[in-house]
């Protein structure tokens, strides 16, 4: 680190769980980021401030105007652009020493699992269950650990499922997102765009996934991993609770070998 980084993050240093070496592991860190509204926007913000070396943002869509009241990232001058160039813009306000990679497309199959495979953390702030299954999907198959968040109308969730450490048999010692909601199950999902949502919820919800992050990339231990943690913004109730892994998952219950075969045949 030159004076100017050392001057950039200097409170980050004071901290004896960070310090040069746990700065230095956020410089050269790579995280991406699926989808740049609500949840990402802050995420995003806080980890660009944080000096993560690069951030891969990943969003087809565009700037409308109804997002403004809660995905903070984005201008009113930037209305109709493409999310992920509205963000670059944003980052390199706050810090032009991260490296941006802009993917402005809906990202799945092979181009999905190769993100995966270069990133050191991925963040899922998607919107929609079929996103969260396949970056869940990916992430199991490349062994990269998943920050997870949602939010809708006053409640929030986030989770961290890190796939690092398999058991002896091979497996993932880790309950992954499928097993905290089954991909099979009948489950209603709710967009913000009929249901609304409580703009500082998302805040909420994305900052926390970048702090899960920033700590999963300097390797501290104690956070969200195996764990939910779930907000009521209507009356502030926060509950954090431990999550079991289901041996009849059918996401991680298989090997790693089939887990990859099945996302093989999914992209055929």
């Amino acid at each position: 680190m030159d004076d100017q980084q050392l001057l950039r993050y200097s409170r980050h240093i004071l901290l004896p769980e960070i310090g040069i070496e746990g700065q230095q592991c956020l410089l050269d860190a790579r995280v991406l980021i699926i989808g740049l509204g609500g949840l990402g926007s802050p995420a995003a913000l806080y980890l660009a401030a944080s000096g993560v070396g690069q951030l891969t943002l990943c969003d087809h869509d565009t700037v409308d105007f109804s997002n403004l009241q809660r995905q903070i990232i984005h201008r009113t001058s930037t209305v109709g652009q493409p999310k992920v160039a509205s963000a670059q813009a944003a980052l390199r306000e706050i810090n032009p020493e991260v490296e941006c990679v802009v993917v402005p497309v809906r990202v799945g199959g092979a181009q999905l699992l190769d993100l995966v495979a270069q990133a050191d953390v991925v963040l899922d702030c998607s919107d929609n269950f079929d996103t969260r299954y396949a970056v869940n999907r990916a992430c199991l198959a490349q062994r990269k650990p998943l920050v997870s968040g949602a939010a809708i109308q006053f409640d929030g969730q986030v989770s961290v499922f890190d796939f690092r450490r398999p058991d002896a048999s091979g497996q993932t010692s880790a309950p992954c997102y499928n097993c905290l909601f089954p991909e099979d199950s009948v489950a209603a999902e709710l967009r913000c765009a009929t249901t609304g949502v409580f703009a500082p919820l998302v805040g909420i919800i994305g900052t926390l996934q970048a702090a899960e992050a920033l700590k999963l990339l300097i390797g501290m231990e104690r956070g969200l991993s195996g764990k939910l943690l779930t907000v009521n913004a209507l009356d502030m109730h926060i509950m954090r609770s431990n999550l079991s892994k289901d041996p009849a998952c059918r996401a991680c219950g298989g090997s790693l070998v089939e887990t990859t075969s099945r996302i093989g045949q999914e992209l055929t």
